[in-house]
């Protein structure tokens, strides 16, 4: 489009309009405005100290003004190299992920790899489409909180020719590696330990139903029956909360009203149980024992503090990205399966 304006002079000349608005910025753009080739500008985002001091600070400069965004795709084709990590979690919103995610960025960005997040809410099929969505962009490897998958995740995965790893579980047999926890037999520990400190009519309160947290169940009931004890297990689908954690302690009390102990599949629910039994007058740990799942911070300032499993989410993250790092730079899987301790924390509500 061309657009007629008179100058001060009042001589008529036509300028013509972009119909693109807010241009990206060029190498070439950059380059105009400090006065250098494209090259010399190229030649300082590979590594700046290729040119001069001076000339440095001007073309960084020139970066921040222009608000230039680095476009990688020929990098990428040229060296088969994105420099960026697949990572899948279940949820973004979790605390348990948020550490797990700072343990692996304490890793992969010092050694300037970005990691690329995605979640897919304890959903197969939504799992194989993020897999999918991250493999397009030809992400160096993979981080996969998930030990169970589809068909066509596997078959992509065989195919993809990059490192993964799978984290949170250390039991069931890993596409190639595998960090995590044995979750069976914490959850075994944990309501051993409940029943030593006296506890005989526990409840296991349990959501999501993912492969994890089946796997606590089964710790759950074995200890139970190992004690003569009758396993009672309250489930849903749906995802953890306070509010969850309130309903299933009132659904308990309906179905055993003697009930003197409560376990939960995480610390979400344990929270709220243990708030509920407060505000119904219901004395913890005197009344009723509460044992959550995980070690979240909250729960190590709560009154009473609470009992859980201390899982440790952020070393977890940490071994990931050492072990994917190591095997991007031509290292071999050295331990197929890395097993990490749990820790029974007594806290003062069981």
């Amino acid at each position: 489009m061309i657009m007629l304006r008179v100058t001060k002079h009042g001589y008529v000349t036509g300028m013509k309009i972009s119909n693109t608005k807010n241009k990206r910025p060029t190498l070439q753009d950059v380059a105009d405005l400090v006065g250098v080739t494209k090259m010399t500008v190229s030649r300082f985002l590979r590594n700046p100290e290729q040119v001069s001091v001076p000339l440095q600070t001007k073309i960084a400069d020139a970066l921040e003004d222009l608000g230039y965004i680095p476009n990688r795709a020929p990098d990428i084709l040229s060296k088969s190299k994105s420099h960026a990590i697949g990572v899948l979690l279940p949820s973004l919103t979790n605390q348990v992920f948020a550490e797990v995610i700072r343990g692996i960025e304490s890793i992969l960005e010092p050694a300037g790899y970005q990691t690329m997040l995605a979640h897919y809410g304890y959903s197969k099929e939504a799992e194989e489409s993020r897999i999918a969505t991250l493999l397009s962009y030809g992400v160096d490897g993979l981080i996969i909180s998930e030990s169970y998958h589809t068909e066509r995740v596997r078959k992509m995965l065989s195919v993809a020719g990059i490192p993964v790893i799978e984290i949170m579980d250390s039991v069931s047999p890993p596409i190639e590696q595998a960090i995590g926890i044995d979750n069976q037999a914490a959850a075994y520990a944990m309501t051993q330990f409940m029943i030593q400190r006296g506890r005989q009519k526990i409840v296991y309160f349990a959501a999501r139903m993912d492969q994890r947290t089946l796997f606590k169940i089964k710790g759950y009931e074995a200890a139970m029956h190992d004690n003569g004890l009758a396993p009672l297990c309250l489930k849903t689908n749906s995802a953890s909360s306070f509010t969850l954690g309130a309903k299933f302690l009132k659904d308990a009390l309906q179905q055993q009203p003697d009930t003197d102990g409560i376990f939960c599949t995480n610390d979400d629910l344990a929270i709220g149980a243990l708030y509920a039994c407060q505000k119904a007058g219901i004395k913890v740990p005197e009344d009723i024992g509460i044992a959550g799942f995980h070690g979240h911070d909250i729960s190590r300032a709560m009154v009473p503090l609470l009992a859980t499993v201390i899982t440790p989410r952020e070393e977890m993250g940490r071994l990931a990205a050492e072990h994917l790092l190591s095997r991007l730079q031509g290292n071999p899987v050295s331990q197929r399966i890395i097993d990490l301790p749990f820790q029974i924390e007594a806290g003062e509500s069981i």
